[in-house]
């Protein structure tokens, strides 16, 4: 073999691993759980404080049915596949996930044409029950949609995810089959060696024969870390909106306008949890941190929406929050190896990425193949986790039956989701460290008080779980801190009332 176990570097011996994954959104995740089959020494390495809490966590949800992409495109040829697996994903790690269908509507004749290639293109990829519904049909399956609409494609296969919980569910199978994690480390630099590369991160170094850029709006930054930049991210801002469950009965479809050339469009989007999403805006931005929501998205979606369901109420607002397509130059997913052997490049994956993020990882599998790693399967892989119980899904006598084995099930934290101590105990189990890692695993925080009860109940138990204080708990990890010591306040106050001059007032 061309590699050695061992490498001595500037913080002297380090552990090799055949693949480093640098991005732990939904993609890097499915290739380490993929990775995690085959006899590949697999470390995955992200900058924040938990999986799933970038990209990922601002996505719509989506798992597309593909005929919106002609298999031109490396986007195209994916989506269809990554949309078969999911059912055996869910099945086997069960994560939240519907298959609701999908509705394009068309607002007039002239939008009919555009139906008619959708529903063409997607039969020329095998996307399975496509069919376009008159006005008649449309009116009975969706009464609640505007008059106006004349026809709508039907694409049954399409359905919602929950994007955090599936990153969460991934990274938690891939390390029970031997996957190593390491967060709150984001990579500074790359030093290419013959025969591997080092990454630095604040936390310590990683040594891999084999690097995967999964970095979404960072991948061409982390590409000139080595030298294999040849194209660029342009984020693309996307505010969505989140409804109260009082709105939940008025569609049973995602519910897609007719597309333009950029996006899909402002969309109606039944949740996982059963609250209604509306949104996304598409703008183009140069600023890869702006996850602020505005006035005028606000505006531009409810204006939107309301035309295709006028019983959407504004009011009905419990949550908005703002999301950064990683789109690039080409249009398309840059999935590949680079002039620097063993830098593999998974860039520029935007929507559809979502639904294809299983079969990029199947594809990146091959890749890695080609370029030389060994892909032995091992001869035990768990493909399955023990999902989280919750409580409010289960029947009388299963809450019964869980309250005896556990008391804590008998304590409700969160009183809008119906969310309880013994779940945000398991979440920390299954690897919360935040109060967010809480709350996409549990739903604490979710609902109309959006956390003004529960947040000091998950804090507490937290607090005690990772034996760190109150005031090191934080929201996503960072300097997100919602509580600080008295003692800090009181020295801050009365360092600012000795340099304040007296007022005669």
């Amino acid at each position: 073999m061309w590699y050695t176990s061992t490498v001595l570097g500037t913080r002297g011996n380090k552990e090799l691993y055949d693949v480093a994954i640098i991005g732990g959104g939904v993609v890097g995740c499915c290739i380490a759980r993929e990775l995690s089959r085959y006899l590949v020494k697999t470390v995955l390495v992200e900058r924040e404080a938990e999986v799933g809490f970038g990209v990922t966590k601002s996505n719509s949800g989506i798992i597309h049915a593909g005929h919106h992409t002609d298999s031109t495109t490396l986007k195209g040829r994916l989506v269809g596949r990554g949309n078969e697996l999911f059912d055996q994903l869910h099945q086997d790690l069960g994560f939240g996930f519907k298959r609701i269908g999908e509705l394009v509507v068309a607002g007039d004749e002239g939008d009919m044409p555009v139906l008619e290639k959708l529903k063409a293109q997607g039969e020329a990829k095998g996307v399975p029950g496509l069919e376009i519904w008159n006005h008649e049909t449309l009116r009975r399956e969706e009464p609640n949609l505007s008059k106006h609409l004349i026809a709508a494609l039907h694409a049954p296969s399409a359905g919602v995810v929950n994007p955090y919980e599936f990153a969460f569910a991934l990274i938690e199978c891939a390390q029970k089959n031997g996957v190593h994690l390491i967060v709150n480390a984001p990579v500074t630099s790359i030093d290419v060696k013959r025969a591997h590369m080092i990454l630095q991160t604040p936390r310590q170094a990683v040594a891999a024969r084999y690097v995967l850029n999964c970095t979404g709006l960072f991948a061409d930054k982390v590409a000139e870390l080595v030298g294999a930049r040849t194209f660029r991210i342009l984020p693309r801002k996307g505010e969505e909106y989140l409804l109260d469950s009082s709105q939940q009965w008025l569609v049973k479809h995602l519910i897609f306008p007719v597309p333009s050339k950029t996006t899909k469009g402002t969309l109606i989007i039944p949740t996982v949890d059963g609250t209604i999403m509306v949104g996304p805006t598409a703008h183009d931005t140069n600023d890869r941190f702006d996850l602020t929501t505005t006035v005028g998205g606000a505006n531009e979606v409810f204006g939107f929406v309301r035309q295709l369901c006028p019983g959407i109420d504004p009011r009905a607002l419990i949550a908005e929050f703002a999301g950064l397509r990683p789109v690039s130059n080409t249009n398309d997913f840059i999935i590949g190896p680079t002039a620097v052997r063993g830098f593999i490049n998974v860039a520029g994956i935007q929507s559809p990425g979502l639904t294809a993020s299983p079969a990029i990882a199947e594809y990146v599998l091959e890749l890695l193949g080609a370029e030389g790693l060994p892909i032995v399967e091992k001869d035990e892989f768990i493909p399955y986790i023990d999902p989280l119980p919750h409580f409010v899904r289960r029947t009388t006598a299963e809450r019964r039956e869980l309250t005896a084995r556990d008391p804590r099930f008998g304590h409700i934290v969160c009183r809008c989701e119906s969310v309880t101590e013994a779940e945000i105990h398991r979440a920390v189990d299954h690897g919360a460290q935040t109060i967010d890692g809480v709350k996409f695993r549990t739903r604490a925080g979710m609902g109309r008080c959006q956390g003004g009860f529960c947040t000091t109940g998950v804090m507490k138990v937290l607090s005690e779980r990772l034996g760190v204080p109150l005031h090191n708990i934080t929201k996503r990890g960072g300097n997100s801190w919602l509580v600080f010591p008295m003692e800090d306040i009181d020295k801050e106050t009365s360092e600012s009332e000795e340099g304040e001059p007296c007022s005669d007032a």
